[in-house]
C-alpha cells in the first residue's frame, strides 16, 4: 500500500510513518500509516476518493489542538488542511477555507471592521476544527455567526450547509455524526468600529495570556462546561491542580487545562483525565464529559 499511495500521487505531499506528537498541540501522539498535506480541494477530493476505494481509514485535522493523538498512533490516513488557508472578505461575510487559522480569520474580519468573531481572537484551532465543535469561548460560539459551511462526503461529492442544517449543539454539529470533511466556512458579520474591535480583541487575548497555561504544549480546554458549574473550579476545589501524572499535570494556573511538561505521553493524559472524572465525581456527584477529543489506534 505503501508504495501505491505514492506511484498513484507521485507530486503530493504523503509522508509514511511519521510521528504525530510532531503536529499536535499536546506534543504526543504515535505514527500515522500516512500523512498528507493537500495544497488544493482537488488534491484533497481525489486522496479521499481513493482512500475510500481501497478502504482506507482516514483522519481529517486542522491544527489538532483540541485532540488527543494516542501513543500508538493512527493505522490509516491522517490528512492535515493546514495548507488550505485562504481567507476572503465580500461585504459582511468572510470566507475561509478549513485549514486557515481561526486566530487569522478573526484577524481578517477585524481589518475590514467587522464584528462578532472578536470572542476567537486567541482560539488556537483551524475554521474546520471550530465549526466541526462548535468552538466557543467568552460568551461566542461559532453557530451564532455561521452562515454556511462546505463539506465533502465520502463520495467525494462537494455539498453546503446552511447554518440550521448542521443541527448545532454545545461542542457539537451535524458533521461529528456524519463523517463528511468540512472543507470550507462562511462567517456573517456586522459592521462594527474597528478600534473597538481591536479593543476588544487585545483584551480577550491578555485574559487568556493572564488566565491560560500558554507557556505548555495542552489540548485546550479539557472538559465541557457541565450543567450548574464550571469544570474548572470544580477540579480546583477537589484540589487537584498540580495533579501530575507522568509529563501530564493538571494546570497549576487553570484547572480546566492539562499541560505536557516536556515528556507526557497521551497514556499520562488519559489518566489524568480519568483520575480527574473520578475524584470530581466522588466528591461533587458531578460527571465532567470530556471535551477533547481522544484519537487514534
Amino acid at each position: 500500500m505503501a508504495v501505491t499511495l505514492t506511484n498513484i500521487f507521485p507530486s503530493y505531499d504523503i509522508k509514511a510513518n511519521v510521528p504525530l506528537a510532531n503536529y499536535t498541540n499536546t506534543r504526543v501522539g504515535g505514527p500515522a500509516d500516512w500523512i498528507f498535506w493537500p495544497k488544493s480541494l482537488a488534491e484533497l477530493k481525489a486522496v479521499v476518493a481513493y482512500a475510500h476505494q481501497i478502504d482506507l481509514p482516514v483522519l481529517v485535522l486542522g491544527n489538532a489542538s483540541n485532540l488527543i493523538i494516542t501513543d500508538d498512533g493512527y493505522r490509516g490516513l491522517v490528512i492535515f488542511l493546514t495548507q488550505l488557508t485562504r481567507i476572503t472578505v465580500s461585504e459582511h461575510a468572510v470566507t475561509a477555507l478549513a485549514g486557515a487559522a481561526l486566530i487569522d480569520v478573526t484577524t481578517k474580519a477585524a481589518e475590514y471592521g467587522l464584528t462578532g468573531l472578536e470572542w476567537a481572537a486567541g482560539i488556537p484551532g483551524s475554521v474546520g476544527g471550530a465549526v466541526y465543535m462548535n468552538a466557543g469561548a467568552y460568551g461566542g460560539q461559532v453557530d451564532a455567526y455561521l452562515e454556511s459551511a462546505d463539506v465533502l462526503t465520502a463520495t467525494g461529492e462537494l455539498k453546503t450547509y446552511q447554518n440550521a442544517e448542521l443541527a448545532f449543539g454545545y461542542r457539537h454539529s451535524k458533521v461529528q455524526d456524519t463523517g463528511e470533511v468540512i472543507v470550507a466556512a462562511t462567517f456573517h458579520l456586522e459592521p462594527g468600529n474597528a478600534t473597538q474591535i481591536w479593543s476588544t480583541m487585545e483584551e480577550f487575548n491578555t485574559r487568556r495570556a493572564q488566565k491560560q497555561p500558554l507557556e505548555y504544549p495542552s489540548c485546550g480546554s479539557v472538559f465541557k462546561r457541565p450543567a450548574g458549574h464550571f469544570a474548572g473550579k470544580l477540579i480546583m476545589d477537589a484540589g487537584l491542580q498540580g495533579f501530575t501524572v507522568g509529563g501530564a499535570q493538571v494546570s497549576r494556573k487553570h484547572a480546566g487545562f492539562i499541560v505536557n511538561l516536556g515528556s507526557a505521553t497521551s497514556a499520562d493524559y488519559v489518566a489524568v483525565i480519568a483520575h480527574v472524572q473520578e475524584t470530581v465525581a466522588k466528591q461533587f456527584a458531578v460527571q465532567l464529559e470530556p471535551e477533547v477529543r481522544i484519537l487514534g489506534h
